[in-house]
């Protein structure tokens, strides 16, 4: 079956398809998109899930959207949407199961645990692929998938994409003092310079939780969001009323950064967590000092990790900057089907090429770590 909106799918029955935690693919995230018009077919994503459904009792589901152009994805295929053009074809519209405009790694195809789980999986498949041909889309792109699940539409005709990020893991450290013990000197006295600028600038750090972020604060994040964005872009996708709906809905994984300075509100940071993970998603700034991007971006939400007893911090996509502060190359995936057999191969051979690049580019950068089994 397949639904224009998640408001058709009973939430806690929806939640309850994954043993995750991850905050992005609970039904109440993906229903602020659609509730705040974040996400409708004027801004090109049109609701288009997939669920399979015994009697009552939800099996398993696809969060699908039909889009008419690539952006908001973070896997970039306009070089793909060339190759038809040029063939006078249409790459638009085509559908992908994925977290709008969430460039983070968790389930997509949502099955609970069972014996019966991956034939689930695989009839949801199916379905996706035959609602393609129904809407005369080009293809299908699982974006941001988990690597089980990378491997599992591998084996079902899908062309894996590798790409990557840079994601703190946390051996089991004591403070922030001792994460930083592993590093060489050199780049351990380069963090802790930038830690005592921000400091020595009178800059005043604040994390709060959930329900302790007031109206007030949630537009002050906001302001700073959108100048950033618009300034990136020129399109900001997000409202201030859908992070107000997710303080309000999912408060438990909400955690946002704010710097001070002499009683003004001067930069912000939203995060998100799980049970293990702490996922790094927006930031702006009204002043620039020197190295709060890092402090309140970065070494703040370790900290925050090691305080908490999360395992990894994962801050957003790009940036290999973070290298030097601790956060090492880590491969994303994604996985894709084009309807037309001839683009098929062709892509499949293209991305059998980068991805041998990609794994050259990952080992190459790991090797400029600053932990000094690195050296």
């Amino acid at each position: 079956m397949s639904l224009t909106r998640i408001d058709d799918v009973n939430p806690a029955s929806w939640n309850a398809l994954t043993v995750s935690s991850n905050p992005f693919i609970k039904h109440e995230f993906l229903r602020a998109l659609e509730q705040t018009k974040c996400v409708t077919p004027e801004t090109g994503w049109t609701p288009c899930h997939i669920v399979a459904e015994a009697g009552e009792q939800l099996l398993g589901a696809l969060p699908l959207y039909l889009k008419h152009h690539s952006w908001g994805e973070f896997v970039f295929d306009f070089a793909w949407a060339e190759a038809y053009e040029r063939s006078s074809r249409a790459y638009y519209p085509k559908i992908i199961n994925a977290v709008p405009y969430t460039p983070a790694t968790g389930p997509r195809l949502l099955v609970a645990p069972s014996p019966s789980a991956a034939t689930i999986k695989t009839a949801l498949i199916q379905r996706a692929r035959e609602l393609v041909m129904e809407r005369r889309a080009s293809s299908l792109h699982c974006l941001f998938t988990t690597q089980d699940e990378s491997a599992f539409l591998e084996s079902n005709d899908f062309m894996m994409r590798v790409g990557c990020q840079y994601h703190w893991q946390n051996h089991s450290y004591g403070n922030f003092d001792d994460f930083l013990s592993g590093f060489t000197a050199e780049k351990r006295k380069k963090v802790k310079r930038e830690r005592r600028r921000v400091q020595e600038a009178g800059v005043e750090i604040l994390v709060l939780e959930g329900v302790e972020i007031s109206p007030l604060l949630w537009e002050v994040f906001y302001r700073f969001y959108y100048g950033t964005v618009l300034r990136k872009s020129g399109y900001v996708p997000l409202s201030l009323a859908f992070f107000q709906t997710l303080g309000h809905t999912m408060p438990e994984n909400v955690v946002l950064v704010l710097a001070r300075y002499q009683g003004d509100y001067v930069a912000a940071a939203l995060n998100f967590r799980s049970k293990d993970t702490l996922y790094g998603r927006y930031w702006g700034a009204s002043h620039d000092f020197h190295s709060l991007h890092f402090e309140v971006c970065y070494y703040t939400g370790i900290e925050y990790c090691i305080s908490r007893g999360l395992q990894r911090f994962e801050p957003g996509a790009q940036g290999e900057h973070k290298i030097s502060r601790g956060f090492l190359p880590t491969p994303t995936y994604s996985n894709h089907w084009l309807a037309d057999p001839i683009f098929q191969r062709a892509v499949r051979i293209s991305l059998e090429r980068e991805r041998e690049q990609m794994r050259y580019h990952m080992s190459e950068l790991s090797s400029h770590g600053p932990y000094k089994s690195a050296e």
